[in-house]
């Protein structure tokens, strides 16, 4: 279920929309004006009409999708287009929850800096540190690699939704056959990120989810994120559709542990959100409320070179380096879904979006041009009022 995009298209793209911003207009938390920019907790929809505009003539006709762009510490545009379920006539709006995906990647490996913040572990540490006795051709992975997908980890043990326990994941990854030696090549590993979720709850003592529920989403503001503990109402939650439009239902109608996916989906993906929220996270990260610059600093770092691609992977983001700053991404989908986050970071730009359909057979694929629309809209939010 988890992917990562057409960098090559951001790598072409970025140069063009980094050069022409104008940092000025962004400095500190202000929203071009020199006043600080606050999110308005009553706020429903929030339109950007040269955002809209844009997106008028970019979308297709029928997908569910919910998109969000903000700058600096301004959520400029935050609606819905299109239905979050058909049956119900419901429509996408900025609170329609959706499953993020791979983008779930992001909080794991804050919530590994967070613990190291703390002096509970260090990212250089040995796995065998926090999981026991590990066999000899897995006992030089570290914590740095499981991040950066080093480790030489095979990309998935199964099905998203078969239903294994942390111990059986646990398992299943200490005998598989390693692609490459830990430290030596690229290879995207889900499995990586499950180990991860491990780790983060051993350390811890507390579930993977509650720890980034008291320790990341609260300082940040976020109520709707997470597994199962954010009270939703279930009709707002969005129904996937598979590309011949057929309801695939919601995340949680899979089967699902009672609190939460089951291991070879958790830590590396299925979190749910919403696109305030995500808003949330993304001012959380222009600031120290969560993150001490520090942490920022080895999350957006390029850490690791993917192959063939003109780009690095941090910790859970895609880094892309330009003349004129560096950009940070990381897309999610499955056989229904899909969506992107990226943060311009020196532009303090945020754009998000998610689709609950994101292939219709003979019609669209959200796929193509996924970065042209985060670019597009980013552009946008970049001009002066």
């Amino acid at each position: 279920m988890n992917r990562l995009g057409s960098l090559v298209l951001l790598l072409v793209l970025t140069p063009a929309f980094v050069g022409c911003s104008d940092v000025r207009t962004l400095s500190g938390s202000a929203d071009g004006d020199g006043k600080e920019a606050r999110e308005d907790p009553g706020a429903s929809e929030r339109v950007d009409p040269a955002v809209d505009r844009y997106l008028d003539g970019v979308l297709p006709k029928g997908p569910g999708i919910t998109v969000a762009a903000a700058r600096g510490g301004a959520l400029k545009h935050c609606a819905g287009r299109g239905l979050a379920d058909r049956a119900a006539e419901a429509p996408a709006t900025c609170d329609t929850v959706y499953d993020v995906m791979s983008m779930t990647k992001q909080f794991t490996a804050a919530a590994v800096l967070k613990l190291e913040m703390a002096g509970e572990l260090r990212v250089t540490d040995r796995i065998d540190r926090y999981l026991g006795p590990v066999p000899d051709d897995k006992r030089d992975i570290t914590l740095h690699q499981l991040l950066t997908h080093t480790a030489g980890l095979p990309e998935g043990l199964g099905d998203d939704y078969e239903p294994v326990s942390r111990a059986e994941m646990l398992t299943g990854a200490m005998k598989a056959r390693l692609r490459s030696a830990p430290g030596k090549e690229f290879h995207y590993s889900n499995v990586g990120y499950s180990l991860l979720a491990a780790i983060v709850e051993k350390v811890s003592g507390q579930s993977y989810e509650r720890f980034l529920a008291e320790r990341l989403f609260r300082p940040a503001g976020m109520t709707g994120t997470g597994y199962v503990l954010p009270a939703w109402d279930r009709a707002q939650v969005a129904v996937e559709y598979d590309r011949h439009g057929r309801a695939q239902g919601r995340p949680m109608d899979h089967p699902w542990a009672p609190d939460g996916p089951f291991w070879n989906l958790r830590g590396n993906g299925g979190m749910l959100s919403t696109a305030r929220d995500m808003f949330r996270w993304h001012r959380a990260l222009t600031g120290d409320t969560v993150l001490s610059s520090t942490a920022k600093r080895k999350l957006f770092s390029p850490q690791v070179r993917v192959p063939e691609l003109d780009g690095s992977y941090g910790y859970g983001w895609v880094v892309v380096d330009t003349d004129d700053g560096r950009v940070a991404w990381h897309d999610g989908g499955n056989d229904w879904s899909l969506g992107t986050v990226a943060e311009y970071r020196r532009q303090r730009i945020m754009v998000f979006w998610v689709s609950n359909h994101a292939y219709q057979k003979g019609k669209w694929n959200l796929e193509d041009g996924q970065l042209e629309l985060s670019h597009g809209v980013a552009e946008r939010v970049r001009r002066p009022v």
